[in-house]
């Protein structure tokens, strides 16, 4: 199966760096799809999962809070505000900023503190829903 080059690049580290048969991002119209030999594409990426695709292993999911997508010459560049591992992600911390988005929410001022909120709360829901997929699978059966 044809493969292709995958970076994904926060401000604080590489998150993933690896050759990958398909990546689904979090495009800003929706899920976007990529796939080896992928025309040159340059989109903003939305909160939201990120799914990785090598055959052979299990899916990869990373929590992304935005950023950049980039495909150029069989090559996907990602570079995220944030990006969580679904195992990196403290559920307890999670569901506790999920809280206090909604708290903020309940008690906004203005515009920009809904818009605030919003944000924040399904930058959250988000990480956990990541982080859920992790713990939700099934236990993996030995390599026949």
């Amino acid at each position: 199966m044809p493969t292709m080059q995958l970076d994904i690049i926060t401000a604080e580290r590489v998150t993933y760096s690896d050759e990958v048969n398909a990546v689904v991002a979090p495009g800003i119209e929706g899920e976007l799809g990529i796939l080896p030999q992928h025309a040159p594409l340059l989109t903003t990426l939305q909160p939201g999962e990120l799914r990785i695709v090598k055959e052979g292993e299990e899916d990869t999911f990373i929590a992304v809070s935005g950023g950049f997508l980039e495909v150029m010459a069989n090559k996907v560049v990602i570079l995220a505000d944030t990006a969580e591992r679904s195992e990196e992600i403290d559920m307890a911390r999670a569901e506790e900023a999920v809280r206090r988005a909604q708290e903020r929410l309940d008690r906004r001022a203005s515009d920009v503190d809904l818009e605030r909120g919003l944000a924040a709360l399904r930058k959250s829901q988000f990480r956990i829903k990541v982080a859920r997929r992790r713990r939700e699978r099934p236990p993996s059966s030995p390599a026949s």
